[in-house]
């Protein structure tokens, strides 16, 4: 079974004090003293790091941190959402990530059996409403990731019009075109992962427990995946991924 990194970036009596402290924000959203817009900045470093290529040390435009944020909840495994760890997370005090980038499909499954189950419908209505949730998110995501992906093809015509241009200005600039590709793949392969294990789940319930929700869960999956069809297109082109060289500002 794929494990599940979660690293701790505060203490459990730290984490209680700040669950305690949460109220409810608008629309019925948690909100925490911590949380900030920066909450996610983590999952550049994460995207290069794994592939052995280094972090940019430029700051991150506002475009940027909304794609790392709207990136994470499709990163994370959806059969967390409902556990305290899931709260801790979105505030930023933990990180939960697949150690292969992704999750295994027996997983979800195993999840959606787990007890406390009500009955098997209630199963069918998790799967349709993570499969939806997924929907929501990704027309969010790639409408940013679009947007960066413009910005960062102005940034490297514009490499080569810059005057006295320091190796450390070049590496930067690249490093960062590097992150952002590399988190628009990353959320693809997550997504394609999601889809799978949803289908797999899907399957087995109907041969296991089935129920006219099944209906509803197809349909729900064909329009995930159509909206994943963006995968497929330019917008996932490959980062530059050749390390720049020194990274450092000057």
């Amino acid at each position: 079974m794929n494990s599940i990194r979660t690293h701790w970036l505060g203490t459990l009596p730290l984490a209680a004090v700040l669950l305690a402290g949460c109220v409810q924000g608008d629309f019925g959203r948690m909100r925490s003293p911590l949380a900030s817009d920066s909450t996610h900045d983590w999952v550049g470093n994460e995207a290069v790091g794994s592939v052995g290529l280094p972090a940019s040390q430029y700051p991150l435009i506002d475009e940027e941190r909304l794609l790392r944020s709207q990136a994470y909840p499709l990163i994370a495994p959806p059969y967390d959402r409902n556990r305290w760890l899931a709260v801790l997370a979105e505030r930023g005090l933990i990180r939960t990530v697949p150690d292969e980038g992704v999750w295994l499909e027996a997983e979800y499954l195993q999840r959606l059996n787990a007890p406390p189950v009500r009955s098997p419908v209630s199963r069918y209505a998790r799967l349709i409403d993570d499969i939806r949730n997924d929907v929501v998110r990704i027309d969010a995501f790639f409408t940013t990731a679009h947007r960066v992906a413009d910005l960062d093809e102005k940034r490297e015509k514009s490499l080569n019009y810059v005057a006295d241009l320091t190796p450390a200005e070049h590496a930067n600039a690249v490093n960062r075109v590097n992150e952002n590709g590399l988190i628009i793949e990353w959320v693809c392969r997550s997504v394609t992962s999601r889809m799978i294990a949803y289908r797999y789940a899907l399957e087995r319930l109907v041969i296991s427990v089935p129920s006219p929700r099944a209906v509803d869960a197809e349909r729900a999956l064909t329009l995930l995946q159509m909206k994943a069809g963006v995968c497929e297109g330019p917008l996932l082109r490959a980062p530059a991924r050749q390390a720049a060289g020194p990274h450092y500002s000057k």
